[in-house]
């Protein structure tokens, strides 16, 4: 029986109140300190950063971490990274939903595709990079875990989520003592490494005057960004976020049936298939979302139910909330042996990075070149939100196609992304030979990005 004054109770709401309470604390704080306010770290990161801060204090003082004391219901920790587990998925899942509408030019999706090419090289030269330096760690260092640099592509280019779901199968499957918490450092040295590289570009650009100030725009939102044609009024016998919340947990409730159905068949892959919770998530919802419009054109389902812009809400809503709870769940004290190998990779993952980034902007995106760049470079180290930020400073109004390439670059990323995932878990039992396939790999998918200017000459220019 459930005492509702126990804290068992109301452990969990607790801890997400005070999740969400960190974000607001952080925004306030931004908007007070002038640094932090032009330094465009997402208020989330900043959240996730106080928490850290506080449970290091917390310890320090009374021996015991914050987050596993008995107001959080004494599983805080475990909670943490629940919440970034499953706050990663349905973010994905919710923008799954959004409807998918580009101007299907030749040039265009030509665009796209390169941008989706653009994001699968960043992941292999990141993965290159962080191999190269956890193998020769591993030469110096006794017991270190030579595969650990596969996890800076999914810490840097994948985000919070990612790199908790491979530092978790490292940790639990190969013994790679802190390996969590090691993922979930590269991630929050990815959103730092977003924000300096991105405000040092900021800065240059402005200083050769290639940028203009930006303008102070009414961010009012018109009805038509909030209400589509045909679609269902906001309140009615139910209201329309409850039908959106309705359509993601439902996708999500398929996906574990699936996951748990392919589980059973393959039990030596479990750990791999409820890794890719948020990539069968994004699937299972793109097939609803194709039948409920099947449903629509044939008359069926006489009203549009699916909402963008709420969805947005959704998405961003718990993509804010894993990148704080993601932060929040380091523990420090377990990796502090390996600092200078999290430094080294941060601060060359953010060179190389930028380098790649802004060699293929400048060369394939030749007529926004710069707003690409930001674009990519700040996806490539943070959250598609993290590129958005970047993006707004120069392209306020979204003028350049660099907000659209970035949405639906997602099918060819996915598409050319899937092997790397599977090559993840082959790291730990062959860290060279992965390394090198990763080389291959990288070489194959920037003849593919660069196949104009490689075989220009055959096509008779």
């Amino acid at each position: 029986m459930n005492n509702f004054w126990d804290y068992s109770v109301w452990g969990t709401l607790l801890l997400v109140s005070v999740l969400l309470l960190s974000v607001i604390a952080a925004n306030t704080i931004k908007r007070m300190i002038p640094f932090l306010r032009g330094s465009l770290v997402p208020s989330s990161v900043l959240g996730g950063v106080i928490l850290l801060l506080i449970s290091v204090l917390y310890k320090g003082i009374f021996g015991e971490r914050m987050f596993d004391t008995y107001f959080f219901g004494t599983g805080g920790s475990d909670a943490l990274e629940i919440i970034t587990y499953h706050a990663l998925a349905l973010g994905f899942i919710a923008t799954a939903f959004k409807s998918s509408q580009v101007k299907a030019s030749k040039k265009r999706m030509k665009e796209i595709f390169n941008t989706g090419v653009t994001t699968v090289s960043s992941y292999l030269i990141q993965g290159i990079l962080g191999l190269v330096i956890s193998i020769v760690t591993a030469f110096i260092v006794p017991g270190f875990f030579p595969a650990a640099g596969i996890l800076l592509p999914f810490g840097y280019g994948q985000g919070t989520g990612q790199a908790l779901n491979y530092g978790n199968l490292y940790e639990n499957e190969w013994g790679f003592i802190g390996g969590k918490s090691f993922g979930l450092s590269i991630a929050a040295m990815g959103f730092l490494s977003a924000s300096i590289g991105g405000v040092i570009y900021l800065n240059i650009l402005k200083s050769k005057g290639l940028i203009a100030p930006r303008e102070n725009k009414d961010s009012t939102l018109h009805s038509e960004q909030i209400q589509g044609k045909n679609e269902i009024p906001m309140q009615d016998s139910m209201d329309k976020i409850t039908i959106q919340i309705a359509l993601v947990t439902t996708a999500y409730m398929i996906t574990f049936l699936f996951m748990k159905g392919l589980g059973n068949l393959l039990p030596g892959m479990r750990s791999v298939i409820y890794g890719f919770n948020f990539l069968l998530g994004v699937l299972i919802a793109t097939v609803m979302r194709v039948i409920i419009q099947s449903l629509t054109d044939k008359n069926i389902i006489h009203r549009t139910y699916i909402n963008d812009f709420l969805m947005t809400r959704i998405s961003n809503f718990f993509f804010d909330l894993m990148v704080v709870a993601g932060i929040a769940a380091i523990r420090l004290h377990v990796i502090q042996q390996y600092w200078i190998v999290l430094l080294l990779m941060g601060v060359l993952g953010l060179i190389i990075t930028f380098g790649y980034n802004h060699f293929v902007a400048d060369r394939l995106f030749p007529e926004y070149k710069r707003e690409q760049f930001l674009m990519m470079y700040g996806m490539m180290t943070g959250t598609a939100s993290t590129g958005i930020i970047l993006l707004r400073e120069i392209d306020q109004n979204f003028k350049t196609p660099a907000a659209d390439n970035m949405v639906y670059q997602n099918f060819p990323a996915i598409v050319f992304g899937f092997p790397l995932m599977l090559l993840a878990t082959m790291a730990p039992q062959k860290p060279t030979q992965t390394l090198m396939i990763l080389a291959g790999f990288f070489a194959v998918m920037n003849i593919i990005l660069f196949r104009d200017k490689l075989f220009r000459t055959k096509a008779g220019t």
